[in-house]
């Protein structure tokens, strides 16, 4: 009997002590009925314990963002233990992480305040629905670290908003849906270092993972399903992924092992649409960023599945294509891209509606030094061509299969240093050549 006195003791002590922490605040202060109001009482229970939250099962309205300021909780962890709503019923994001994180990735650009107190928040474990239409998800600003799971975000602005300087973010297994922005937005945001893995990513107006300016590398979109981002007919373009440097610079950014698909009856809309013309640096005139991956992809249904543009260092691997009701890829001011293994087929079973209207085939407009190889392009129609080449030099097309194509399998108008070879076409009158210099076209044949 000696021997259990100890343990009793203890666990006696642990009985007395977890009430005290956490049990009178949320009975005192929470309604949870989705009601009343319970932006101050939440925010009070935010800053008593210092950032650690769980919210007991409930719906919660609140009418301004809750605001974690890292700098003052001792480690913040929200989330909810059932079913955890917050309604947010006024404008901003209902959770507002603010950290002073200032540095880089690199362990010594971190200052101590952020390791002892800052670093690793959680966001998880709740459904954030707006109900005001300048309503916001999360947004992260100054994080070391952050990780955000096991979230339903809807109906809001932007479901997920990053602003300022963050490092390390990981989003995964997320519902980022029918919200009227962005699903994920990188908004001219200072971030290396972010994974977004096992997400369900659909219906968001305005994109579904957007990058727009900023400083951006090191982004990984792996085993997601990205659905359906953009308007209807009369809204501005958008896409499914969707990378836009502008005034900044974005690249080292991989997509692989997702299924990205829909809406071909939003204009301009397209799958992975990446525009990398970047901001001037020191050491060259090259305006072109990139080093891509796009591998492993399911991609259907939009306008053009894969759009690149002024972009180089960019692989685009063993995806299946199709259905781009105006290409399947197009890439436009280009340099050393890799257009390898993927089948890109029109299936007659996808004939429903007005499936069989999709143009396909792929275009290159202004490009050089790319490589076009051991692709299969079945079924082209309503266009020129199943491969166009135009204004390009230094193109190597070898190993192609291009059949049953109502169009020509390849043009080649005004370009210099391109070659044709070693691929199976109908016949070798499927070639046309214009108004170019330097073309081989040989070993081809049905």
């Amino acid at each position: 009997m000696l021997l259990l006195r100890p343990v009793i003791a203890v666990c006696f002590l642990v009985l007395i002590v977890s009430p005290i922490v956490t049990s009178p605040v949320i009975a005192a202060d929470l309604v949870g009925d989705g009601v009343a109001d319970d932006t101050v009482a939440i925010q009070a229970m935010v800053d008593r314990l210092k950032g650690s939250v769980r919210f007991p099962s409930g719906t919660y309205r609140i009418t301004r963002p809750i605001v974690i300021d890292l700098a003052r909780c001792d480690s913040a962890s929200v989330g909810g233990d059932g079913r955890v709503r917050l309604i947010m019923d006024g404008p901003g994001p209902a959770l507002d992480i603010v950290g002073t994180h200032d540095g880089t990735a690199a362990p010594q650009s971190v200052r101590e305040r952020v390791w002892q107190w800052q670093n690793s928040p959680v966001i998880a474990d709740l459904e954030i629905v707006g109900n005001h239409p300048e309503s916001g998800g999360v947004r992260l600003a100054g994080t070391m670290q952050p990780t955000l799971r096991d979230l339903t975000i809807r109906k809001t602005r932007h479901a997920i908003h990053l602003v300022g300087r963050n490092r390390n973010v990981i989003v995964r297994d997320c519902h980022l849906y029918e919200n009227t922005g962005v699903g994920l937005f990188f908004d001219a945001v200072n971030l290396h270092q972010t994974n977004i893995t096992g997400s369900h990513i659909s219906y968001n107006a305005g994109g579904g993972i957007v990058i727009r300016g900023g400083d951006v590398r090191n982004v990984h979109i792996t085993g997601c399903d990205i659905e359906g981002n953009m308007g209807d007919e009369a809204a501005p373009p958008a896409a499914n992924v969707w990378l836009v440097s502008g005034n900044g610079s974005i690249g080292e950014v991989a997509i692989t092992g997702c299924t990205i698909q829909h809406a071909h009856e939003a204009a301009d809309s397209a799958n992975i649409r990446i525009d990398l013309r970047s901001n001037p640096v020191r050491v060259t005139e090259e305006l072109r960023h990139g080093n891509i991956t796009i591998s492993g992809n399911v991609l259907s249904d939009t306008q053009v599945n894969v759009h690149l543009l002024h972009a180089r260092g960019a692989t685009i691997n063993g995806n299946t294509i199709w259905k781009g009701y105006h290409a399947n890829v197009l890439l436009q001011d280009c340099e050393a891209i890799t257009l390898t293994g993927n089948a890109m087929d029109r299936n007659p079973r996808y004939h429903y509606g007005d499936g069989d209207q999709a143009k396909l085939g792929v275009r290159l407009e202004d490009c050089s030094k790319c490589i076009l190889s051991a692709n299969v392009i079945n079924g082209v129609g309503l266009r020129e061509a199943a491969l166009e080449l135009q204004g390009c030099d230094d193109i190597n097309v070898l190993g192609n299969t291009i059949m049953d194509s109502h169009a020509k399998a390849v043009i080649i108008n005004d370009c210099r240093k391109c070659r044709v070879t070693n691929c199976i076409f109908e016949n070798e009158s499927a070639i046309e050549v214009k108004d170019s210099q330097d073309i081989l076209v040989s070993d081809n044949g049905s």
